[in-house]
C-alpha cells in the first residue's frame, strides 16, 4: 500500500538458480543463508514470485537460465537447517506455476525498477540480492503478465452449446477480478494446472502412450497430481507434481493401482485388474517430457509409492 512517506513492501522475489548451490525445490521450500533471514521473515503469510536467473557463459549468446519470474507462492514459515549450519528454510504453499514466464525486462521496461540503472541498463548490483523485496504494484503486474490466459481452447468446439456459453461467463467473471484474488480460487488453479500438463506432455497419457481426440476435437487426457491435493496430502499446484493421464490411467493412479519408479518404468499393484497390463505401453515405461525440468519430481514419486500404492 502506498503511503505519503513510506511504501509497503510486504511481497518478495525469492531467486532461485538453474543448478541451485542450495537445497530448493520451489514448490515445497526456499533454502537460504542467514543474510537473507530478516528479509524473509517480512514475508512469512504473504505471497512471493520465484525468480530464475541467467548464468554466464563466455558471451551473452552463451548465456543459459530463463532470465525471468516463473511462479508464484505463499511463505508459510521458516525453520532452521536441520544441518545447524546456518541456513534456513522457508516452506511454500499455494504453488502455482505461471501461464508463461515473465522476462525481467520487456522492451525496456524493467517489471522492478530496482533494477534498472537511471541510463536504462539494469542494476548488477541489485541483482545479486537472492531476496528482494517489491512494491505492490510491482508484484500486481508481474502477477497480471504471468497469468494473462489465454481463451481455453475447448471453447472453439464448445462455443455453440449451453456448457460453452456457461463455461466462458465464468471464465470472463474471473477474469474480471484482482489477479492476486483470483490465484486463490481452486477452479482458478485446477485449470492452469490442467492446461499446463496438458501441454508439457502434448495431451498424450503417460502410462498408455495414447493421444485420444474425441469427436469434437478435444484431447482425452486429463492432468493428475502425483502427490494429492486433498484428504491431508498437501499436494502442491506444480509441473513437477503433475503427470498427464487417459481417465482409466487416471482411476487407476489415483486408487494405488499403479505408480511410478523414479526412472518412470511403471509399478502395477498385486491388487490390480490383470487386465492392467494390456491398457499399459509395452516397454512398461512411462513417456514423460523432454526437458528434464518438466518431469515428475522424485519426491513426489515417492510419496505416490509410499502413501498411495497397494503394495
Amino acid at each position: 500500500m502506498i503511503g505519503t512517506s513510506t511504501v509497503d513492501l510486504s511481497n518478495a522475489i525469492l531467486t532461485t538458480k538453474i543448478d541451485p548451490a542450495y537445497d530448493d525445490l520451489p514448490d515445497s521450500r526456499y533454502h537460504f543463508p542467514r543474510q537473507y533471514l530478516g528479509r524473509v521473515e517480512q514475508v512469512v503469510g504473504e505471497l512471493i514470485i520465484y525468480y530464475e536467473p541467467g548464468r554466464a557463459g563466455s558471451s551473452e549468446s552463451n548465456r543459459t537460465g530463463a532470465r525471468s519470474y516463473f511462479a508464484v507462492g505463499r511463505v508459510s514459515r521458516i525453520e532452521p537447517s536441520p544441518k545447524h549450519d546456518g541456513t534456513y528454510y522457508a516452506l511454500i504453499e499455494d504453488y502455482l506455476d505461471f501461464e508463461q514466464h515473465v522476462p525481467f525486462r520487456d522492451a525496456g521496461h524493467f517489471y522492478e525498477s530496482a533494477l534498472r540503472k537511471p541510463d536504462g541498463t539494469h542494476n548488477t548490483g541489485a541483482f545479486i540480492n537472492a531476496v528482494r523485496h517489491i512494491p505492490p504494484n510491482e508484484f500486481q503486474n508481474i502477477l497480471q503478465a504471468g497469468f494473462a490466459l489465454k481463451t481455453d481452447y475447448r471453447q472453439h468446439y464448445l462455443q455453440n452449446t449451453f456448457e460453452g456459453m456457461a463455461d466462458q461467463s465464468v471464465l470472463e467473471l474471473e477474469e474480471s477480478r484482482p489477479i492476486i484474488e483470483r490465484i486463490e480460487k481452486r477452479r482458478f488453479r485446477d485449470r492452469l494446472f490442467s492446461r499446463k500438463i496438458r501441454h508439457v506432455y502434448r495431451e498424450r497419457c503417460s502410462l498408455t502412450g495414447l493421444r485420444l481426440i474425441n469427436g469434437g476435437g478435444r484431447p482425452e487426457v486429463e492432468a493428475a497430481h502425483i502427490r494429492p491435493v486433498g484428504d491431508g496430502h498437501n499436494g502442491p499446484d506444480s509441473i513437477w507434481n503433475g503427470i498427464a493421464l487417459c481417465q482409466t490411467a487416471h482411476w487407476m493412479f489415483d486408487r494405488g493401482l499403479v505408480t511410478l519408479e523414479d526412472d518412470y518404468s511403471i509399478l502395477v499393484s498385486p491388487s490390480a485388474p490383470d487386465d492392467a497390463y494390456k491398457l499399459l505401453r509395452r516397454d512398461m515405461f512411462a513417456v514423460v517430457p523432454t526437458n528434464n525440468r518438466e518431469r515428475p519430481h522424485p519426491s513426489f514419486l515417492k510419496y505416490h509409492r509410499d502413501n498411495i500404492f497397494k503394495q
